[in-house]
């Protein structure tokens, strides 16, 4: 996607644009997903791209949205984050590049990964609005 950076501001609200374009992360246990269980679709709020179902979604205590695995694994971009003194394996939308979190071998099986992703990076679909959606 080529947009411009004045285009980001105006779309996205300041802390999206924080965490989606300069690699921000929410405050712990304050997103409006971590506590956040029915059933749908999540995607990037940048772009609309489809990231995460909630059939991957479980309860964590880490104080994020926590998946096991993306909606398509082609829908994100994994790489190295080796900010803060840290060495950790960065979430981005594959579609626009923007930040969404990062991804942890801590877990549930059967895949054993935590994708820890910032509730602002992400807007929600109920199934039944999805299904009517796609039925237009």
């Amino acid at each position: 996607m080529d947009i411009e950076d004045h285009e980001w501001r105006q779309k996205l609200t300041l802390l999206q644009y924080h965490i989606l374009r300069e690699k921000g992360t929410e405050r712990p246990n304050t997103g409006i997903y971590n506590r956040h269980f029915r059933d749908g679709i999540y995607t990037c709020a940048a772009c609309d791209n489809t990231i995460f179902s909630s059939e991957a979604k479980f309860k964590t205590t880490c104080g994020w949205p926590a998946f096991s695995q993306p909606a398509d694994p082609n829908h994100v971009t994994e790489s190295l984050d080796t900010s803060h003194g840290m060495i950790r394996t960065e979430i981005t939308c594959s579609r626009c590049g923007s930040h969404l979190g990062h991804v942890f071998n801590d877990g549930p099986a059967p895949t054993g990964l935590r994708y820890c992703i910032n509730s602002a990076a992400m807007n929600f679909s109920a199934k039944e609005e999805a299904e009517k959606e796609a039925d237009k």
